[in-house]
């Protein structure tokens, strides 16, 4: 009796060890904006997408018939995935550098899931490309933006410290023509999908001329979950008479 109880036991525990052998092999797939856009125009009903952010994000805007599975919460709401665990599970959250999605997608596979997809460029670079959404109430309320003066901007740039970026939110044209010195050039209008490139451990100073947009880049860098971040308006560095470049 006793060896049949020892080998049940033995059995079970190498189940368990297989099935997190299996998850930890198993790969998820990365798909683009233009992928799961196809995806969502060839197969619409039939898709599972799972938004991994928390409820209020999703709650103010989150890609059309997509449903919420915090990852923090991932086990408590299971239950809405798909019973069929060979079904494709689509994952997103805030962007490239947003682990929600990879995370829950991990948890998904653990769970048995075998077809598990992550949208790396997630939710801003969706809304970015004017994808499909549901907006909340909340979606077009304002935000508040920390404004970094001239002077203060001027002796970040000159103490040659590297824990700040400046970017000019700006036209390649205008920022060629004329542009902060040290500044980086990320466009607005592909702003979300090229933010990768900037390091959440330093401030974020974006700038344009007059304020609308990097106004609109500042909220964009808020929804990707940058902390550190500031406003600067290029038209009062030039009337401060500090110095600009060209290329």
């Amino acid at each position: 009796m006793l060896r049949i109880i020892s080998w049940s036991v033995g059995l079970v525990l190498m189940f368990v060890q297989a099935s997190l052998l299996y998850a930890q092999q198993s790969e998820y797939t990365i798909i683009t904006t233009e992928q799961l856009k196809e995806r969502i125009d060839t197969r619409g009903g039939e898709l599972t997408i799972v938004d991994a952010r928390g409820v209020e994000e999703y709650q103010e805007v989150h890609i059309k018939n997509a449903i919420n599975i915090p990852a923090k919460e991932f086990e408590k709401y299971l239950g809405k995935l798909p019973s069929n665990k060979n079904a494709e599970v689509i994952f997103y959250c805030n962007g490239i550098k947003c682990g929600k999605s990879k995370k829950a997608a991990k948890k998904a596979l653990v769970a048995g899931y075998t077809n598990v997809i992550v949208y790396a460029d997630g939710m801003p670079v969706w809304e970015e490309k004017g994808m499909p959404i549901y907006a909340g109430p909340d979606y077009e309320k304002r935000i508040e933006t920390t404004i970094i003066n001239s002077i203060e901007l001027n002796g970040l740039v000159e103490s040659g410290k590297d824990d700040f970026t400046v970017v000019d939110v700006r036209d390649e044209e205008e920022f060629m023509e004329e542009h902060i010195p040290g500044s980086l050039n990320i466009p607005l209008k592909g702003f979300a999908a090229s933010s990768g490139v900037l390091d959440k451990k330093k401030m974020i100073i974006v700038y344009c001329n007059s304020g609308g947009r990097s106004y609109n880049a500042y909220r964009k860098l808020m929804k990707l979950s940058y902390k550190n971040i500031r406003q600067a308006i290029f038209q009062d560095w030039k009337e401060a008479g500090f110095g600009v470049k060209s290329i």
